[in-house]
């Protein structure tokens, strides 16, 4: 059986980075590989074994692209409401909390939030199928 350990993504500027993911994911460096040319920052919390890696190309001036097939991460969080609001202080600018359903039924509440190089985090309120 396969477990999931990490997913990458390439980021222009570490530390606008790192604040991001510690700030909007209370995610901090769990394992760094620094080497001349680049970086590796492996990013977790304690409320799971996966982790964000973080590849830092050092020396890139040019921004990333996403290119037709990246969509974004998810993250389910307890308290949604409080959460926008603590990404909204913090700077981030969300978008306003969104309704998923079907008919009546509630299927999801969410915000989007754009890391530094624009990669999208879904945030999800704990709830049905997203725990």
């Amino acid at each position: 059986m396969a477990k999931l350990i990490h997913t990458m993504i390439r980021v222009l500027d570490l530390d606008k980075s790192l604040a991001f993911y510690r700030d909007v994911l209370d995610l901090t460096p769990s394992h760094t590989l620094d080497f001349p040319d680049f970086a590796l920052v492996y990013l977790r919390n304690e409320e799971d074994d996966a982790e964000i890696e973080l590849t830092y190309n050092k020396g890139r001036t040019e921004a990333y692209t996403h290119g037709t097939g990246y969509g974004h991460l998810a993250v389910v969080v307890e308290d949604l409401d409080a959460k926008h609001a603590a990404v909204t202080a913090k700077g981030y600018a969300p978008p306003p909390i969104k309704e998923f359903k079907r008919g009546d039924e509630l299927l999801a509440r969410f915000f989007f939030v754009q890391d530094p190089d624009g990669y999208k985090i879904e945030v999800l309120q704990r709830h049905g199928h997203y725990r």
